[in-house]
């Protein structure tokens, strides 16, 4: 019996020839680093970096992520989350995030130059706004 994960296949993808589309969000341009078809949709591996435009959206009211894994490396910039239990967070360049499934969080802000990698599991996750926790600051 073959392992899960036979059927992904290698994957190259070079900074050179980077494209960067919309995303979730709008204030952020989206750079897929083609995992998400190299594991068959298991995983996706993503470089997401602010664009300049600067709106709300529902990413900063409460929210969870349905997924298994959220990895965050923060690769420059900055930005404040507060998480369910664990209060408001400030992320800066090199800082790592292991952002457990399920975790109600908001985003509170970001700097016009955040940059950061993201895995996630599945690659097709889906958001859904929540209620605020009752420890959730003003």
């Amino acid at each position: 019996m073959g392992n899960s994960t036979d059927r992904w296949v290698f994957s190259h993808n070079e900074a050179k020839e980077a494209v960067w589309t919309e995303g979730l969000r709008e204030i952020f341009e989206y750079r897929d680093l083609g995992i998400k078809d190299a594991t068959k949709g298991d995983y996706i591996a993503h470089i997401v970096k602010a664009n300049g435009k600067e709106m709300k959206d529902e990413v900063q009211s409460w929210h969870v992520h349905d997924c298994d894994f959220q990895f965050v490396l923060v690769l420059n910039g900055w930005a404040e989350f507060e998480y369910a239990g664990h209060g408001v967070r400030r992320i800066e360049k090199g800082d790592c995030i292991n952002q457990r499934p399920g975790i109600p969080h908001r985003e509170i802000g970001c700097s016009k130059d955040f940059e950061v990698l993201e895995i996630v599991s599945p690659a097709d996750f889906k958001t859904r706004i929540v209620d605020a926790p009752a420890e959730a600051a003003e």
